[in-house]
């Protein structure tokens, strides 16, 4: 009679999904006498209901280029994405992935490079994740900054290609059933026990904890480390009595991060939304992951020009215009309500004429606009949460807890965490894909071992 193992993985987002199909192509019968089920526990009523509220329903789910620099705990995320690139998927097709390249090239190649991106389309097969998803039948383009998104254009069509795999390879999916306790074996190599609302019990040889960012402490064993959880990659919350009057205007400038002595964290390019409450849009998103309560927000709306260069620019519209009041000097150059921000900055009144002695002081304010940070704004738009699982106790090859065989974690149930452009999504296949093929690999050895004692 042959002996049933199982996987079971906690949560099926991204990472959960990404981990079921890496091992369910990583299974094969253990040793003659045992058989091996992947299983999916989602505690919603379908399994990826996260990935399609990605990238404002479009699912940027990776980047042309990804660099382990950019994620927290980067020596760890370096290690994952090294040993992942050292073994080939054993359910991948390099042939297939060349087959989807040229498929795409053909058939949305021209229209891409006649646009200003020359690279769309292409899929970077070289890559662990892009191969997995052309394995997966899934095809792309590239878009700013190296945003990959599906040539679909929605993320229903990356949920289609991983639901699909996942029938393909057997997987059971069970939804409806919420985990709230993983409790370790009772005795060195036995099974894990998964304890669900309801009070019903799973027992597995190996768990793939892929919760996510809001993964309770309650859920793992006490020996693994947490640390405390915060969302992050989201609006900034600053003081208001500027931004009030700016709802809803964005701007395109570079945006500081300087901490309360004007020392710059970090500085971000690209488009700001004033919020009532605070500063919204990409870049505030990548800065409120060095954020802290007291620091200043210095936004650039002239980032084109120097300091002196600005100076000299206001004068020259003040001597073109013809002695203007403030208002008339910035009209082409700021909206009129961000002007006006700018000018109460400066401590000058739109209204009044412009001399110029004023330029040094608008001048200022037009460089950096200074916007006190209280903390994080919209919680519920955060793109992820920093925290949870501590690095340290996973071994970055296979997401193993060092200390716990056989208990996996992937995703954002790790603190890590990046900035927007397609990382978050690519870590989470990458771990996912480490751990499925890892969990596989260890119930594959223990099989091994039991059977040469039989």
């Amino acid at each position: 009679m042959s002996r049933m193992e199982t996987i079971a993985i906690i949560g099926g987002g991204a990472a959960g999904l990404a981990a079921a199909i890496a091992a369910a192509r990583a299974v094969a019968p253990l040793g003659g006498a045992t058989d091996t089920e992947v299983v999916v526990f989602e505690s919603d009523e379908r399994v990826g209901r996260s990935i399609l509220a990605t990238g404002n329903g479009r699912c940027n789910f990776s980047n042309a280029q990804v660099d382990a620099g950019e994620y927290r705990n980067a020596p760890f995320v370096a290690k994952t994405l090294d040993a992942l690139a050292a073994h080939a998927d054993p359910g991948a097709s390099a042939s297939r992935a060349a087959s989807v390249a040229s498929e795409v090239a053909s058939t949305a190649g021209e229209a891409s490079r006649s646009a200003a991106n020359p690279a769309a389309g292409s899929p970077r097969a070289s890559d662990p994740v892009h191969a997995f998803f052309a394995d997966l039948g899934l095809m792309w383009r590239e878009e700013g900054e190296g945003r990959l998104y599906p040539l679909a254009n929605k993320a229903s069509s990356v949920l289609d290609v991983l639901r699909g795999a996942l029938a393909r390879e057997g997987v059971r999916v069970e939804c409806g059933r919420r985990a709230t306790r993983i409790d370790a074996p009772e005795r060195p190599g036995g099974r894990y026990h998964v304890r669900f609302e309801g009070g019903s019990v799973a027992h597995a040889r190996a768990v793939i904890v892929a919760t996510g960012g809001r993964t309770p402490r309650g859920l793992v064993p006490d020996a693994l480390p947490f640390l405390p959880q915060r969302p992050v990659l989201g609006p900034l919350r600053t003081d208001t009595a500027l931004v009030k009057p700016l709802n809803n205007i964005r701007v395109r400038c570079v945006a500081t991060l300087a901490v309360p002595d004007g020392a710059p964290r970090a500085a971000e390019a690209g488009e700001i939304l004033f919020r009532d409450y605070g500063v919204s849009g990409i870049a505030a998103f990548n800065l409120s992951r060095l954020a802290r309560p007291g620091d200043v927000l210095l936004l650039d709306l002239v980032p084109q020009l120097d300091r002196r260069a600005c100076e000299r620019e206001l004068r020259a519209r003040r001597a073109r215009l013809g002695a203007p009041v403030g208002e008339e000097l910035l009209a082409g150059m700021l909206l009129p309500q961000v002007a006006r921000a700018v000018f109460g900055q400066a401590g000058l009144r739109p209204e009044a004429p412009f001399a110029d002695g004023d330029a040094p002081a608008l001048a200022g304010a037009l460089k950096g606009l200074a916007l006190a940070v209280r903390g994080v704004g919209d919680a519920r738009q955060c793109q992820a949460t920093r925290g949870g699982l501590d690095v340290a106790a996973f071994d970055a090859r296979t997401m193993e807890a060092r200390r716990l065989p056989g208990l996996f974690a992937v995703g954002e149930a790790l603190d890590v965490d990046a900035p927007c452009g397609g990382y978050n999504l690519h870590w989470a296949w990458a771990s996912g894909i480490a751990a499925g093929r890892a969990a596989a690999s260890a119930l594959a050895k223990r099989a091994g071992r039991e059977d040469s004692r039989a």
